[in-house]
């Protein structure tokens, strides 16, 4: 079977939160003994338990270890690559696995150790409803992976995890013959921009659509893996916690539903969304961690001002526990964030993915918190301030920045990145674009900004600034000014511990290290260009793209 590979649906404007309701109760309702063949029930064949959903899917889940065995949908098995099944990270182990029914929904439920994870089916459904809930640190992290059978569907976009014959990078980054490169970190797209992801045929669609993410970390800019194709078959991921490049702490508790979904070659339905989905067949099942609609809170906000309207807004909410965010509308800033847990959550307003308001907001359960419009002050703002120069916009990314599109999808070594060197002059237009949005220690350090100042300008002191978003090894910016004045080295911030700028990911700490640069600096000549060289300072990291690097948001010098 053949066809072609739809890209995962992007959709920035709903409101996250709504995808979690349900109850805790207990399963009421008779069990079923056995089902026929296309009617809904379940079977026992000694090793598995049987859901025929009474549509057009059976699947199967083993009653050692609560993988998923099976999944065949119209008469055609998908489950299954290398031998291995469908599973919560890479398999449980030996659990206790139990089955019941109550009218139309079955539910099984798999325990291992602390960990609770569950499957269920609606009678006449395509779809598989899964929830996770992991109480602590007894598995390492947290993932749902479908794995689907090769040759069914065709994938080679930027996000496939395509094996190559060079290994550049960790034993996950491969380059292929042509020169481009791939690894399963390479998901493109952030956790808001995409309701699911999958394949299609034209005539079959294979789907998984992700969960809230309530209890997930990062972040609603946060990458993580979304799928992957090899020569052994594909996997579509549900990630509920992974540490690359996290900037959170890890949350603990259920997650879900997400939904594995099976189509006529079609996306999934927009009611299994997480903005959209309800779940109240979900009420009595007894779900471990289960919180029913009427359990949340909804947090609304009649607008923001303060605003630059070039960019788009997002408001989040995060404490210990939970995380949620939704967008804020174009014209006035108003935003509602339903389905949130009861709590104290901070508040946060992003220009684009930078931070430029934080505030508190409690959150009661069955209520709506209505916030008065939100005032972002200027100063929150760098954009604001007045610059002599600016290369880049301070947006929290490195949007605009030579390479900065490709390296969400590619290793820095591919083929199709341009020269990671190369000297700028301001007002030549093209000081973004030829700025390259990485700086490496062994790569491009050293970097130069050529740029003229008034007769006025150079007789005073000025604050240079550099906004950076991440940071591999401690990297970050020291600063030469015409071969005469250098700055002190400063003190890294915090930022991941693990790789971000080859595993594509400039989603750190956003961090602005500032300078204060003494007028006897400057170049007294009004004719003559001064220079910046940006050097990266560190004593850790190896050597090229794995020598300690940062990424760049903005750089600017103040009037």
């Amino acid at each position: 079977m053949s066809g072609s590979v739809n890209r995962p649906v992007r959709r920035r404007t709903f409101v996250l939160g709504a995808a979690a309701t349900a109850g805790s109760a207990a399963l009421a309702g008779p069990l079923a003994e056995s089902a026929s063949a296309a009617s809904f029930g379940y079977t026992d064949d000694g090793s598995n338990y049987v859901v025929d959903t009474g549509a057009s899917l059976v699947f199967k889940v083993s009653k050692t270890n609560g993988d998923l065995t099976s999944l065949v949908y119209k008469g055609t098995e998908y489950q299954g690559y290398g031998g291995k099944n469908s599973h919560v990270e890479s398999g449980l182990g030996t659990s206790t696995v139990t089955i019941a029914q109550s009218g139309s929904t079955i539910l099984i439920s798999v325990a291992y150790g602390t960990l609770k994870h569950y499957y269920a089916a609606r009678s006449g459904e395509n779809n598989v409803y899964l929830w996770t809930n992991k109480a602590d640190t007894s598995v390492s992290a947290t993932r749902y992976i479908v794995r689907v059978k090769a040759g069914l569907f065709l994938n080679d976009e930027p996000d496939s995890y395509t094996y190559a014959p060079t290994t550049i990078e960790s034993a996950d980054v491969f380059e292929k013959s042509d020169g481009q490169t791939r690894s399963k970190h390479y998901s493109k797209n952030r956790v808001v921009d995409y309701d699911y992801v999958g394949w299609t045929t034209g005539s079959v669609g294979l789907w998984v659509v992700r969960s809230n993410h309530e209890k997930a970390s990062g972040g609603p800019f946060y990458r993580s893996l979304l799928r992957h194709q090899s020569a052994d078959g594909g996997g579509l991921y549900e990630i509920l916690y992974y540490g690359e490049n996290q900037t959170e702490a890890q949350r603990f508790g259920l997650q879900g539903p997400y939904v594995i979904a099976l189509t006529d070659g079609g996306a999934p339905s927009s009611s299994l969304y997480h903005a959209n989905l309800t779940t109240p067949w979900a009420d009595s099942l007894g779900i471990s961690g289960y919180t029913a609609a009427s359990s949340r809170g909804r947090v609304a906000g009649v607008g923001i001002t303060g605003r630059d309207t070039a960019y788009a807004y997002t408001v989040g909410l995060a404490d210990s526990a939970a995380q949620y965010w939704g967008s804020a509308r174009a014209t006035d800033g108003y935003f509602s964030i339903a389905g949130v847990l009861p709590g104290t959550y901070t508040l946060t307003v992003f220009k684009g993915e930078l931070a430029v308001y934080t505030g508190s907001v409690a959150v009661t359960a069955g209520g709506t918190t209505t916030l008065n419009s939100i005032a972002i002050p200027s100063s929150n703002d760098p954009s604001n301030a007045s610059a002599i120069w600016r290369i880049g916009n301070w947006d929290g990314s490195p949007s605009g920045f030579k390479n900065a599109d490709l390296m969400t999808y590619a290793h820095p070594s591919d083929v199709r990145a341009a020269s990671w060197t190369g000297n700028v002059v301001v007002g030549s237009g093209t000081e973004t674009s030829g700025f390259p949005c990485y700086l490496w220690k062994d790569v491009n350090s050293g970097i130069i900004v050529y740029f003229k100042l008034t007769a006025a300008q150079s007789a005073a002191a000025h604050t240079l600034r550099i906004g950076v978003t991440t940071a591999y090894a401690n990297g970050r910016p020291q600063v030469v000014v015409n071969d005469t004045w250098t700055s002190a080295v400063p003190s890294p911030p915090t930022q991941p511990s693990t790789r971000s700028l080859t595993v594509g990911s400039y989603r750190g700490n956003n961090n602005t290290f500032t300078y204060s640069v003494p007028a006897s600096a400057w170049l007294t000549d009004a004719s003559a260009y001064n220079t910046l060289k940006i050097y990266v300072a560190s004593g850790s990291g190896t050597t090229s793209f794995l020598s300690a690097g940062t990424s760049v948001d903005a750089i600017d010098l103040l009037a």
